[in-house]
């Protein structure tokens, strides 16, 4: 549990504080607090993610690769020509300039045939007058789906709504699994995304519902500090406010 999720100087030490709280993704404990998972499993969060030849609607990549010294969205969709993926298409496709504008490219993946993904964005363009201008893998026999967990048995054989969002480093930085019958929320996605770069540029991290947060609005939170020399000079003064030594927030710097 995070330190700051608990009432100060109980539960766990405030030399561990900055480590389970942490700021960014290097130097992060095992999952659990554990080894990392075995190399059958598919990345979480802080893994690399793993090279593949994929099939796509641009022809042959590899991933990570194909996208070096960018952040990229995987997603999966159960289905072509199925209308909750449709939507989902259309709106993706309606923000990947957003997400350019954030270094960030689109990929997405379904267990069908690189000829139906062909005729299915044929059939978005001529209908809805939306053209997908990002690859789809045509992963046909469920092999990359398997590899990155995309497929839960217990709702059936084609994939969930997955999403993976890599950063330039090939770094696993957030995942969400969505079922078939929910649509995703993709301004939650362009947000996530934000948060995250924010917080790798300023060493910070994002609130609830941030820059919306109904405490502290679009401030961001400092770390925590590491130990009690650090605590006892942890006060509101200048641009910090404290609500205590262990819930510092700011303004981000312009």
């Amino acid at each position: 549990m995070c330190q700051m999720e608990t009432p100060a100087g109980k539960h766990m030490g405030m030399d561990k504080m900055s480590e389970v709280c942490g700021m960014g993704h290097k130097g992060q404990m095992g999952h659990m607090g554990m080894m990392h998972h075995d190399a059958g499993g598919f990345p979480l969060i802080g893994d690399k993610m793993p090279q593949m030849e994929v099939k796509t609607t641009f022809g042959m990549m590899t991933l990570p690769d194909a996208f070096a010294g960018k952040w990229f969205v995987l997603f999966s969709h159960p289905a072509d020509f199925t209308p909750v993926c449709t939507t989902e298409f259309v709106a993706f496709e309606k923000r990947r300039k957003e997400f350019g504008k954030l270094n960030c490219e689109l990929i997405g993946l379904s267990i069908d045939q690189v000829f139906s993904h062909m005729k299915w964005t044929q059939w978005i363009k001529e209908n809805l007058k939306v053209e997908i201008k990002f690859p789809i893998i045509a992963d046909d026999q469920g092999k990359i789906a398997a590899r990155m967990g995309m497929i839960h048995p217990g709702k059936g054989t084609n994939t969930v709504r997955a999403v993976f969002v890599i950063d330039p480093e090939a770094t696993v930085r957030l995942i969400l699994f969505y079922p078939q019958e929910v649509g995703r929320n993709m301004d939650e996605i362009l947000r996530a995304l934000k948060a995250l770069q924010v917080g790798d540029k300023n060493k910070v991290a994002t609130p609830a519902n941030w820059p919306n947060n109904e405490i502290i609005g679009d401030q961001v939170i400092i770390p925590p500090p590491a130990d009690e020399k650090t605590a006892a000079t942890r006060k509101t003064g200048g641009d910090i406010v404290c609500e205590d030594w262990w819930f510092c927030h700011r303004k981000l710097s312009q």
